[in-house]
């Protein structure tokens, strides 16, 4: 894979996982929306769905060891 892909995904595609498995679970606790509340569940899922599939591609190692 290419470098400029492995740097996209690690400075941006894995931090908005987190964000939204962290906004995931913010909304599920919160009681003011209730549009909010009805897709937190499906927004951390998504969120877990692109750590899972992201997360395992990692930035490239520059030293050529293992």
């Amino acid at each position: 894979m290419s470098d400029s892909f492995l740097d996209f995904n690690t400075k941006v595609i894995v931090p908005f996982a987190m964000t939204l498995m962290i906004g995931g679970l913010i909304f599920l606790c919160q009681p003011w929306f209730e549009l909010l509340h009805a897709y937190s569940v499906t927004i951390t899922l998504v969120g877990l769905i692109l750590f899972t599939i992201f997360a395992r591609f990692g930035p490239s190692d520059k030293k050529g060891g293992h």
